[in-house]
């Protein structure tokens, strides 16, 4: 993790008056640290043995505050569950249709194809856009292989 990371998350937090508990900040640190676009189960799982007071409700609650001020996005993944991603650096992702593997795919054009997208949807729908989040859908190059889709 890097700290700058950290401190610029924590810095968001303090400007809206975020009441700053051991939870949250070891939620947020696991969340910069784990790039597995885990789920709250799976944040639940890997934290409780290490940390007093920490429920699935903590956990929930928590990463709904995130979410609230554009720390963490929601990524819905094609068998109904619900992952996170820490979106300190802009990215977009890369979802597999047969595994669900979701990757991130870091590009110096992103910044650039979402300002663009944003204005083009104003332009086109009249919406005061707030954000956007890319995904790409395909076949992980694991499943291409079970699947013997990369011999073609």
């Amino acid at each position: 993790m890097t700290e700058a990371e950290f401190d610029h998350a924590i810095s968001v937090l303090r400007a809206n008056k975020v009441r700053l508990t051991p939870q949250r900040k070891l939620i947020l640190e696991y969340l910069i640290n784990h790039h597995t676009h885990p789920s709250v189960e799976m944040i639940y799982d890997d934290l409780k043995d290490n940390v007093d007071n920490i429920s699935m409700a903590t956990v929930y609650n928590t990463l709904k505050l995130f979410v609230d001020y554009n720390l963490v996005i929601e990524l819905k993944n094609g068998d109904g569950s619900t992952h996170y991603d820490y979106f300190g650096h802009p990215h977009y992702h890369v979802v597999c249709d047969n595994c669900g593997k979701i990757s991130d795919v870091f590009d110096e054009h992103f910044s650039e194809i979402t300002k663009e997208l944003q204005a083009m949807s104003r332009e086109k729908t009249g919406y005061l856009v707030t954000g956007c989040h890319i995904e790409v859908h395909g076949i992980c190059p694991d499943c291409q292989r079970k699947l013997h889709l990369n011999n073609q």
